[in-house]
């Protein structure tokens, strides 16, 4: 069995077209959904791409190993999922942006990785003193399209096909879209109009984190009267779905060169993303470490393999770290290290999942963790100019540190709850309340149910709180 996992990056489900998205420019996602397994949900172990990824690849919950900031990636010493397959003899080429492996950790867990092309974004169209500045929202990009990054990664993943490998293979490719600036080449740039988007998820409901007051202040949204903030958050949200039927113009050239190569009929091949973002929703832009809404946790989960079921929908959470312990057993690999993940396979032959699972999502830092906040003017640049697009996210960590305070987000069939030790906690009823805009926490109607869910969550703190080699050590004396 070869593999291929197509990652883009900060992609959430909702605004994919099998999701349910009723203008997403997405037909060759929707295609491949509908030749394999959609898993409708499936939530990210946290919420910044480096320890979601760590997540994805260990089968470890971010809190297991600290494996919690941008700072602190795989090390040689720890397991990962393209570890085991180049030791079992696979050849594993890594095409894209690097938020996975130290580097010492690559050699013994790629054969190849490379990031081809450039990162292709427009300029900033607002002078520094206009409030969209900080918006996150770009012009086109107007290079020529063979130079982007995520064009030319999968281009040279094509390139491989070509060659007919004859030694299994993992391609993995963490791409760069539609990861803001919001910017894509056009015609995606200005594919959508804005003004037939569905509405937005309104800003400034009440008992809401106060991380979300913060970031419209930092970036200055709040300065805009109301019709400029409509008009800016509904157009970023536009391009923000255009940069999405970027991604699904290369997997369409992806999967044809699949089908040409001859190697689709034994290559399980993966569709997913790391995060999501807000686009705009709640008045937000890009996404925030202790965020726990579904716009930031569900992503889409698309696997097409050989001999699985076409078509096959699972309701059932599932959380982005099974696909580990699922390419692990396809592969026949055994793995030799304590996880958490489970294996989907029964699935991709047309098995409902779990109704009773919860799928679990940690962010953020706690104020003794100095290092870990973004900021800092002896590490971060762009703490040092005012200039760049993230100094205000920075800023505001370190201004108010308890807003990207530490949280853990647990998700069943029917409700959200969102714990924060330092801040508003969260609670939502999904039956009735699906967009996540009426938070019931410490609503007497709801204290039976939040009993049951604070008490799930200490169950799995306890169950999940580290883990044990499997080798041992003699205890004799010397």
């Amino acid at each position: 069995m070869n593999f291929i996992i197509f990652q883009p990056d900060e992609l959430r489900a909702e605004s994919v077209g099998c999701y349910g998205h009723p203008l997403a420019p997405t037909p060759n996602i929707d295609t491949f959904a509908a030749q394999g397994t959609r898993f409708d949900q499936c939530h990210v172990q946290h919420s910044v791409c480096t320890p979601s990824r760590c997540s994805m690849m260990t089968g470890w919950y971010p809190h297991v190993r600290g494996h919690r900031t941008l700072w602190h990636l795989l090390r040689p010493q720890e397991p990962n999922l393209l570890k085991y397959l180049k030791q079992a003899g696979y050849t594993v080429l890594m095409y894209g942006k690097n938020d996975l492996l130290a580097t010492a950790s690559f050699a013994d867990s790629v054969t190849e990785a490379h990031s081809h092309g450039k990162n292709l974004f427009g300029p900033n169209p607002y002078a520094f003193d206009d409030p969209r500045y900080y918006s996150f929202l770009y012009e086109a990009s107007t290079g020529p399209v063979e130079e982007h990054s995520d064009y030319a990664n999968v281009h040279a993943a094509i390139n491989f096909l070509k060659s007919k490998p004859k030694q299994p293979f993992c391609l993995f490719l963490p791409l760069i879209f539609p990861h803001c600036p919001y910017s894509a080449p056009q015609p995606w740039h200005d594919l959508i109009n804005p003004d037939e988007l569905p509405p937005l998820r309104p800003a400034d409901l009440p008992n809401r984190p106060d991380f979300h007051t913060l970031i419209r202040r930092y970036r200055r949204i709040d300065q805009l009267d109301a019709t400029e903030q409509a008009n800016l958050l509904r157009k970023i949200q536009a391009v923000y779905l255009g940069m999405t039927g970027f991604i699904d113009h290369l997997l369409g050239q992806l999967l044809n060169a699949l089908e040409d190569s001859g190697l689709a009929d034994s290559t399980t091949v993966t569709f997913t993303s790391d995060h999501g973002d807000y686009a705009g929703d709640y008045g937000l832009v890009e996404k925030w470490p202790s965020a726990g809404e579904e716009v930031i946790t569900r992503v889409p989960l698309l696997v097409r393999t050989p001999g699985g079921k076409s078509g096959h929908v699972v309701k059932e959470p599932v959380e982005l770290f099974d696909l580990m312990a699922t390419t692990l057993e396809q592969a026949g690999i055994k793995a030799d290290h304590t996880h958490f993940a489970q294996s989907y396979s029964a699935q991709l032959d047309g098995a409902a999942g779990n109704p009773l699972r919860v799928a679990f999502t940690e962010g953020g830092y706690a104020r003794h963790e100095a290092h870990c906040f973004e900021g800092r003017p002896d590490r971060d640049l762009f703490a040092r100019d005012k200039g760049n697009i993230y100094y205000p996210k920075g800023q505001q960590q370190q201004d108010y540190p308890d807003s990207v305070g530490r949280m853990i987000a647990m998700r069943t069939s029917t409700h959200r709850l969102v714990y924060r030790p330092t801040g508003q906690c969260e609670l939502y009823d999904l039956a009735s309340d699906a967009q996540e805009l009426y938070n019931q926490d410490d609503n007497r109607a709801y204290a039976t149910v939040q009993r049951d869910l604070e008490a799930q969550l200490l169950a799995w703190l306890t169950q999940s709180s580290d883990v044990t080699p499997f080798d041992t050590d003699p205890r004799a004396h010397k």
